[in-house]
């Protein structure tokens, strides 16, 4: 019998709950991995390469990932300003659990 996270007594304090509240959601990962793989990109580069995301999802998901410290927003003083994202070391340290637990839902599918 599988228990619930309300079950777990150390919610709080679990790492892994902390891990999933850090790349949760809809679009982090989708977000990350694109960075990762694609190397900088614009607001709108990634925009459009999400296909669905709206203004408001990508901007605070990516508010939330530069919080977190694995992406990182430079801003360049031209004219227009030019804002880039890409990902951090911390991020490079991440891309090895997410390859991992990629592999894993690859064989789970086969179920």
């Amino acid at each position: 019998m599988f228990k619930t996270h309300y079950d777990c007594p150390c919610l709080e304090t679990c790492p892994l709950h902390y891990a999933m509240q850090i790349i949760g959601g809809k679009w982090k990962m989708q977000i990350l991995c694109m960075l990762n793989n694609k190397g900088s990109m614009r607001y709108n580069t990634l925009k459009k390469r999400l296909d669905g995301i709206s203004n408001t999802v990508l901007a605070n998901a990516l508010k939330e990932l530069e919080q977190s410290g694995l992406i990182e927003r430079t801003e360049y003083l031209e004219v227009p300003v030019r804002v880039e994202y890409s990902v951090t070391e911390k991020c490079d340290k991440l891309m090895p659990v997410l390859d991992a637990f990629s592999e894993w839902g690859e064989e789970m599918q086969k179920y």
